[in-house]
């Protein structure tokens, strides 16, 4: 049976997953770690994915690969495909005010008009994630960078050029050299940069880039930007020094994806669905035929990785705000579970607001943490262990309550993403959401939906107009609805004092 690599290239590390195109069986996989820091240089991602096949056992045998990735970055090149500076991630929130800049200049000063000119036009209200805004950050803080910049990738769209052998001229590891023309995306990942439409009517389908906005941002519209794929057509072919040495033909390089998209492709996901994951970001995605429009910047309407489009309430704090709860605490993952669960619902009034670094959603890039209704009685490690689960929980049903509100869809509510698995997060979850919960198996969704693409691809190569693979979804556990109003009635009493 043929074999399908799927690449997760995250914000904190790479995952390789190696899996049966049939049946999505997994077969082996690897992984490696990415450096800390909201700005890094690219190459610590190449030799991550490098290090993560091998301890997947090498890729010589797959017959397609595809990568899925964390939206946003920023990866300026020159015209010698040399890195003109570190990629500043998604979580780089210096470009806040070059995000407000662009948004009133949209808008002939108008902050309310030009919010809703920038959701009509690409989906999403400007925040300082969005990879348009650090284009103008780039421009007016380091013009002689911006002069150099070439093209204009996001980070899955480098690793993927990279894996098909293009690379900074004289480097080794890249034998066909800076061919920036060779870049390509997808329509999920191009959704988030804020000047691709996805819904815009293309020359090749639907989705255009929208270069009067990219020239708004970056004083210019005469650099490179990744060819924009469709959901299962191929990019190339990995360089066989990297996968595919042992395949007849080579092994081919699907379009990919943002990590979001990604997950849900891995997870099935279908209009009506609704995936809570809780890792570095806190994110609330939903699948739907056609995008949103959201002048309140609540939501971001991006695309999918199937030709739908997904809507998304993401948040900075989410799975970091239990890790700051175990430093405040001393305390391991489990005690951290055992403490939050033997103090009541609502923390007898104690309420974290957990903007530990700053927020994207709601859209306050300077905001601090605040802890509100501190007594003598709720000042236990117990209370202060559950505000901070409730803390995170509410700012994410926040975003569940902004999909509501805009009619999309809710048949079905997933839980995923490493903190999932507490406990702690399990029992709340349902109390603050107020709906029932499923919690697939752990799993690399990611990097499945990834290798889920490939295998789609190499099935479209063989028969166009295939349809993706069905590859089952187990269901661990399903949570059944408590809720407890004080903890939201709490939470937002006290959200906006910040």
């Amino acid at each position: 049976m043929p074999l399908v690599a799927g690449v997760d290239t995250s914000t904190q590390s790479c995952k390789v997953v190696v899996r049966d195109a049939e049946t999505g069986a997994l077969v082996r996989s690897g992984s490696a770690k990415h450096p800390d820091g909201t700005a890094v240089d690219p190459r610590h991602w190449w030799d991550a994915f490098l290090a993560a096949a091998k301890e997947a056992g090498g890729l010589d045998d797959v017959a397609a690969i595809a990568v899925g990735g964390q939206q946003h970055g920023l990866v300026a090149l020159d015209a010698e495909g040399n890195v003109v500076r570190d990629a500043l991630l998604w979580n780089d929130t210096r470009s806040a005010q070059a995000a407000e800049d662009l948004v009133r200049e949209l808008g002939d000063g108008d902050r309310e008009t030009g919010a809703q000119r920038w959701a009509d036009a690409v989906g999403s209200v400007l925040v300082a994630s969005l990879t348009v805004t650090k284009l103008r950050w780039l421009r007016d803080a380091e013009p002689d960078n911006a002069a150099r910049v070439a093209a204009v990738a996001l980070p899955h769209d480098w690793l993927s050029w990279r894996i098909a052998g293009y690379g900074p001229a004289g480097d080794p590891s890249a034998p066909l050299g800076p061919q920036l023309d060779r870049l390509f995306t997808d329509r999920s990942d191009a959704s988030g940069t804020g000047y691709y439409d996805a819904e815009a009517d293309g020359p090749d389908g639907p989705g255009a880039y929208r270069l009067d906005l990219l020239r708004l941002a970056l004083g210019r519209d005469d650099v490179v930007l990744p060819r924009v794929l469709g959901p299962a057509e191929s990019g190339g072919v990995a360089h066989p020094s990297v996968a595919g040495s042992a395949v007849d033909g080579g092994a081919l390089i699907g379009p990919g994806a943002g990590d979001n998209a990604g997950a849900s492709l891995g997870l099935g996901m279908q209009p009506g669905d609704i995936a809570i994951s809780i890792g570095t970001s806190g994110v609330v995605s939903a699948v739907a035929p056609r995008r949103t429009a959201d002048g309140s910047g609540a939501i971001n309407g991006f695309a999918d990785a199937t030709g739908n489009a997904l809507m998304l309430a993401v948040t900075l704090n989410a799975a970091r705000v239990l890790d700051a709860a175990r430093t405040v605490l001393g305390c391991d993952v489990d005690e951290l579970a055992r403490l939050a669960l033997a103090a009541p619902p609502g923390s007898d009034g104690l309420v974290l607001v957990p903007y530990l670094e700053g927020e994207r959603t709601p859209n306050r890039p300077d905001a601090t943490g605040t802890l509100h209704g501190i007594r003598l009685k709720n000042s236990t490690r117990e209370h202060l262990a559950r505000a901070y689960v409730e803390g995170m929980l509410c700012g994410l049903a926040d975003g569940l309550d902004a999909l509501r509100a805009l009619d999309v869809p809710i048949d079905r509510v997933m839980l995923i993403g490493g903190a999932a698995q507490s406990p702690a997060v399990q029992q709340i979850a349902p109390q603050v959401f107020g709906l029932p919960i499923s919690v697939p198996e752990p799993g690399e969704y990611v990097a499945d939906g990834a290798a889920r693409q490939a295998a789609w691809v190499l099935a479209a190569a063989a028969n166009p107009g295939a349809e993706a693979p069905s590859w089952s979804t187990t269901i661990a556990t399903t949570l059944d609805a408590d809720a407890r109003p004080v903890v939201r009635e709490q939470y937002a009493a006290v959200r906006d004092l910040v």
